[in-house]
């Protein structure tokens, strides 16, 4: 593609690049309109944005951890009848619910 130069000398697009540059500006108008871009447009949008992410990230850390520990916990009391593992169970079990009658 060679640029054609007008009677001053000074370069002119050609019909090719003309459409390419039209289509260009049209991708990026589509593109500044998109959330990811106005989000990190606005600082206050970003932080608030981070933020409620970083409570949600840490919610769901916790409650996923309180499954685990207590499905964990629930298993391991399954072996009582171990030696040591079962007597230290057993007495966890004693600290953590003193109300409940041993077996």
């Amino acid at each position: 593609m060679k640029l054609k130069e007008n009677s001053q000398g000074s370069e002119m697009l050609t019909h090719n690049q003309a459409a390419m540059l039209a289509k260009l500006t049209t991708e990026l108008h589509v593109m500044n309109r998109h959330r990811f871009i106005r989000m990190h447009n606005s600082l206050w949008r970003l932080l608030t944005f981070n933020f409620m992410r970083g409570l949600a990230f840490g919610l769901g850390s916790v409650m996923g951890a309180t499954v685990l520990l207590s499905i964990l916990g629930y298993w391991l009391a399954q072996f009582e009848w171990l030696p040591l593992v079962g007597d230290w169970l057993g007495e966890l079990r004693r600290e953590i619910d003193p109300s409940r009658p041993d077996e």
